[in-house]
């Protein structure tokens, strides 16, 4: 298969599965299964996709240099603009959730401190994605560059929005923090470390560490919970997987997939060297 048809056909599937959240939400909308409070679960479950895809986003540079597969930086674009729709769908649901009353929204921004950060993280993520495309790369040349490592404070305004909206439970926080921390671990790492498996082990213990000081200092200093209850709770077994495990399987699994993405490019192209010989002659 040529490289243009595995282009053609990643950018498919990744508008496919972009797409299906929205369509599962709108069936559960129509199927009224969205629980007591629907427009309040609607308003949940877009927010955390826009997560979820900012993430992925932002996850794609590090996948492209340790799978060795170009062809992932062909989806990055799309992947941050699904991002951004679905974080303006998050809000549209919440002023709908509002009665359509654009000043109690504008009240509400500005007296809670969630709504705050949250609206100005929806704002960079909306300024990038209108700005993504490649006539404004050129329209702004060296300018796109800085204006779009935006996206870095926009996600870290978004997952303390996540802390924030959560309250009690942080526990999905917790794990979108500690996959942040991965992502921007590895972009401060040395070149060669970022794709050696020494590298991958550091990034899962830092990525691990980092969220678990998010999460006892999120019970400490905000719900004033004792962080020792909290260590206890995540190392026994039998309240697994706690978000900080969750985080280190993870990391786990990028070692495990590169492993195998490695072993695969080895034994094609041992098999290529070894067909080549066997129908090639040597004189």
């Amino acid at each position: 298969m040529t490289t243009k048809r595995i282009i053609f056909l990643l950018r498919l599937v990744t508008l496919i599965l972009l797409c299906l959240p929205v369509l599962n939400l709108a069936w559960r909308w129509y199927g009224d299964d969205l629980g007591a409070r629907p427009v309040t679960e609607a308003t949940h479950i877009t927010g955390d996709w826009a997560v979820v895809f900012l993430l992925i986003s932002l996850a794609l540079t590090p996948a492209r240099s340790v799978f060795e597969w170009m062809p992932l930086t062909q989806i990055r674009r799309r992947i941050g603009v699904a991002a951004a729709l679905y974080a303006v769908l998050h809000f549209v649901i919440y002023v709908a959730d509002q009665k359509w009353n654009l000043i109690v929204v504008a009240l509400e921004i500005v007296k809670r401190f969630y709504l705050t950060i949250g609206f100005a993280a929806l704002l960079v993520l909306v300024a990038l994605a209108i700005t993504s495309t490649n006539d404004w790369q050129k329209r702004l040349k060296r300018n796109w560059k800085r204006l779009h490592w935006l996206v870095y404070p926009a996600a870290i305004l978004a997952i303390v929005h996540f802390f924030i909206q959560s309250k009690a439970n942080v526990g999905e926080a917790t794990v979108a923090a500690g996959l942040f921390a991965w992502l921007m671990i590895w972009r401060f790492l040395p070149v060669k470390l970022r794709t050696s498996y020494l590298g991958l082990v550091l990034l899962a213990v830092g990525a691990t560490i980092a969220a678990l000081v998010f999460e006892l200092a999120w019970y400490k200093f905000v719900n004033h919970v004792d962080p020792m209850r909290i260590l206890r709770a995540d190392i026994n077994p039998a309240l697994a997987p706690r978000a900080t495990l969750k985080v280190l399987l993870a990391g786990a699994a990028v070692i495990v997939l590169v492993g195998v993405r490695r072993c695969a490019i080895m034994l094609k192209r041992r098999w290529t060297d070894r067909y080549i010989r066997k129908t090639i002659p040597t004189s």
